[in-house]
């Protein structure tokens, strides 16, 4: 298992929430056991399909870019230097609204699956 992981060997990928992600530590092949972090991207003008993870915490931080986070019943907007957690079972989706990606480290305890992740009928507004 490596405890070390380069930018550049983590391959983006497609979640069922339609963002890019680079996992950048993940039990299923690093070192740790508990979380996960990752990087997601969206394209300026995109949102993401609302969406809920049953068992998981997460904690996005915003490293670039702005856009429109709907938390639960909640809108507000979103920037470089923001954190923001969700609470399992709290349906959420992020639209950029900038002009450039908008960047967003996520860290989730326990570890994201695809399997924990439930797709909702409505995307962010």
């Amino acid at each position: 298992m490596e405890r070390l992981t380069r930018y550049a060997d983590c391959a983006p990928y497609l979640t069922r929430d339609g963002s890019e992600i680079r996992e950048l530590m993940h039990p299923d092949h690093h070192g740790n056991r508990n979380q996960s972090l990752a990087e997601a991207t969206i394209a300026p003008g995109a949102i993401t399909r609302l969406h809920r993870h049953r068992h998981s915490e997460e904690i996005y931080h915003v490293t670039a870019g702005r856009g429109l986070m709907q938390l639960g019943d909640e809108e507000f907007a979103i920037e470089a230097g923001d954190t923001v957690c969700i609470p399992p079972g709290t349906p959420h989706a992020v639209c950029n609204t900038g002009d450039e990606l908008l960047r967003i480290l996520c860290c989730c305890a326990p570890r994201y699956t695809h399997e924990d992740t439930e797709l909702l009928d409505q995307h962010a507004t």
